[in-house]
Order: structure tokens, then C-alpha cells, then sequence
């Protein structure tokens, strides 16, 4: 072989290590920032990963939203069903001005270790007649729809 043949098969080589490696750095970044969705009857059964940050849709629960002022940022202990399991979120500064019982949710944050769903941010329904596709298809799963789909009421 000669020198100019090493040289080139060098470079070649050299290119192909740089292209997997940034290739395994976009996939790798990739999966770091993917949020999955899990229901509250999921992360009650403990199927949620606690180190990664996820979403959680559901229904809030009548009766369980409760407000504290701590410091300076109000928090929010509230429940999310699915209608088959229950599960306890914390929400720490103002939720949307849509939250409401009985309204569907989708919540973004951790499971911590006692179980209790810390949310990061919390989403509400735009309007009357719409509901995250998630949660729609949660609770139609379940049998128990709210009367509110995807495309608008039953």
C-alpha cells in the first residue's frame, strides 16, 4: 500500500469514528429528552421511572385540590384519576387559570420516592370541548369516559 493509500484510509477511518460518535451523541441526547406518558393506575403501580422527568394525564379528583403558601410560591396538592387508580401530585407556583375538578390535566415532572407525582408544569384543556388525546383514549380504555373525546363531546 502506498502512502497516499494509508493516508486516505486513515482519513476514512478517522471520518467514520466522528460520524458514529455524533451519531451516538444525537441518539444518546435523544432518549435523555424524550417525556413518556403514563397514567395514574401506571405510575400507582410504580411503572413510572423516578429518575425521569415524565407526563401524567387524568382527571383532577373533586374535593382533593388544596392550596398552601410556603415562602413565596404557592403549592398545590391535588389527586389525578384515571378512574381505575388514584395518585397524589404537588405543583409548586400558579397553575393555569383553566385548572379546575374534574377537568382533564396532563402534568409534567417526578415520581418521588413516597409515591407523590411532583409536577413541574401542568397543562390544562383549552376549552369545553377538548381534552389531550392521551388522557381521551386513559379513560375510554377504562370504560368510564368523562363524555368529552378528543374531537369534542360524546
Amino acid at each position: 500500500m502506498s502512502p497516499k493509500q494509508r493516508q486516505r484510509l486513515a482519513f476514512a477511518a478517522i471520518l467514520m469514528t466522528g460520524v458514529a460518535a455524533a451519531t451516538a451523541l444525537v441518539l444518546y441526547s435523544f432518549e435523555q429528552n424524550l417525556l413518556y406518558f403514563y397514567t395514574p393506575s401506571q405510575i400507582a403501580r410504580g411503572e413510572a421511572p423516578a429518575a425521569r422527568a415524565v407526563n401524567v394525564g387524568g382527571i383532577v379528583v373533586a374535593g382533593s385540590v388544596r392550596h398552601e403558601q410556603s415562602g413565596g410560591a404557592p403549592t398545590v396538592y391535588f389527586a389525578l384519576t384515571d378512574n381505575v387508580k388514584t395518585v397524589s401530585l404537588t405543583y409548586t407556583g400558579l397553575l393555569p387559570d383553566l385548572f379546575r375538578e374534574g377537568q382533564g390535566i396532563v402534568a409534567t415532572g417526578r415520581v418521588r420516592a413516597d409515591g407523590v407525582f411532583h409536577a413541574d408544569r401542568v397543562l390544562a384543556k383549552h376549552d369545553e370541548n377538548y381534552m389531550p388525546p392521551e388522557v381521551a383514549e386513559m379513560l375510554e380504555r377504562t370504560g368510564k369516559p368523562i363524555g368529552i373525546t378528543p374531537h369534542g363531546n360524546l
